[in-house]
């Protein structure tokens, strides 16, 4: 399979929610001719990430290619474009060609706000389950890196995008092409401070 994964970006979007899961799907695309991992915002020109980033997207939400993935990433920008029309027209309708739906921390606002987490189990950063319970239009869980139903799989925040991306590559491809790729970024993680000495 060689799919086109986009992933959404908007001023205010979290850097390591959006560039985790671009490293794991570039890094298989690398190995996978044909495959594409694009960016796109809702117009040209540079978008503002929450800590100052500046990146320039691929394509816009009006001339993106019809999209096998559609990556939904969070940040401080998720609580302004929960209320753009256009652009969660935008995310709905490209949905419904997708084989995956994903998102990563908050972005699962955005997914729910397009109406795509209805009735689903869902996940998002521990800090916003209160907000999407509030919603009440999924079940969302607390505790998860990532949450599957059906082609909707959230992830917790942050760096949970790296995982959740992993995971993806392996439904995608087969999960020891996923090994590989996790081996190739040399992902292993072995956070500092776990316990006192």
């Amino acid at each position: 399979m060689t799919p086109t994964i986009g992933i959404l970006i908007f001023d205010g979007v979290e850097e390591l929610d959006f560039v985790g899961p671009w490293e794991v799907l570039c890094a298989a695309a690398y190995e996978r001719e044909g495959t594409r991992v694009l960016l796109i915002a809702e117009r040209d020109g540079p978008v503002t990430c929450a800590n100052g980033m500046r990146v320039l997207p691929d394509a816009t939400i009006g001339d993106a290619p019809r999209l096998d993935v559609i990556l939904v990433p969070g940040g401080e920008g998720t609580r302004r474009e929960a209320t753009n029309r256009a652009l969660l027209d935008w995310i709905a309708g490209v949905a419904r060609n997708c084989q995956w739906v994903t998102s990563v921390c908050t972005g699962s606002l955005l997914l729910a706000a397009a109406g795509l987490c209805d009735g689903k189990r869902v996940t998002t950063h521990w800090d916003f389950v209160p907000a999407l319970r509030a919603l009440g239009r999924a079940e969302v869980l607390d505790g998860p890196r990532y949450v599957r139903d059906g082609n909707l799989v959230t992830a917790a925040g942050v760096s949970a995008g790296i995982d959740m991306a992993l995971w993806l590559v392996g439904q995608i491809w087969d999960p020891n092409f996923a090994r590989r790729v996790q081996k190739m970024i040399q992902y292993d993680p072995a956070p500092p401070y776990q316990a006192d000495v």
